[in-house]
């Protein structure tokens, strides 16, 4: 059994802006209803960011570049490299889709790290969404279930750390051996009662894994 894992949202969590709102405030202000009605529970999250995706309306090469232009969590950078080197893996656990975050590792040439995600591509000037209802981590409300994910992981790893920021990391929260929580997740754990440690960037998720021997 390899000995730990480091699994971490994206949205909220790596970059400091879902990638939804770059495109609902750049190519769909009707997106801000939408996102009202999602977040009254009448639209299913798989619902609410597809139609998201599918109202850019752009080059690839204009996507792409508004991909670039998400802004991270700097400190994240050598995190993930101190985790490879202490001996851990690294992966990216998000109810977005797969194919804006592989443009921001790329970007920033970041190896070695597994994603799970929704399967997304680009087709007729959009972000397409592909969801297969028979996948092992599918979830009919966030196309992947994030405890189905981790659950599998702790198969294989002895112990699985987890980072989050919003509602749909909470399950994952639930099943995680430790859970570190940004912004809104931590006030949610709380109500939950799930045992968490809260921080603001990856530099406190460091300074936190050295001070426990965890990073070497």
């Amino acid at each position: 059994m390899n000995k730990w894992a480091f699994v971490s949202d994206f949205d909220g969590t790596i970059s400091h802006k879902d990638f939804y709102w770059i495109v609902i405030e750049k190519y769909f202000p009707e997106g801000e209803q939408l996102f009202q009605q999602w977040r009254a529970g009448k639209i299913k999250d798989i619902d609410f960011l597809s139609t998201v995706f599918t109202s850019i309306h752009q080059d690839e090469k204009q996507i792409i570049e508004d991909i670039h232009h998400i802004p991270i969590d700097e400190t994240v950078l050598p995190f993930i490299k101190h985790v490879q080197r202490s001996g851990g893996d690294f992966y990216v656990l998000s109810a977005g889709t797969d194919y804006y975050i592989r443009h921001i590792l790329k970007k920033y040439d970041i190896n070695g790290v597994d994603v799970f995600s929704n399967e997304g591509y680009y087709h007729d000037k959009n972000i397409h969404v592909r969801i297969d209802p028979n996948h092992i981590h599918y979830s009919e409300r966030y196309g992947i279930d994030k405890s189905s994910v981790v659950r599998t992981l702790k198969q294989t790893y002895e112990t699985v750390y987890f980072i989050g920021d919003s509602e749909p990391d909470v399950h994952a929260a639930k099943v995680a051996d430790v859970t570190f929580a940004k912004g809104a997740l931590q006030s949610l754990l709380c109500e939950h009662h799930i045992p968490f440690i809260p921080v603001d960037t990856f530099a406190d998720v460091e300074r936190h894994l050295r001070e426990k021997g965890v990073l070497t």
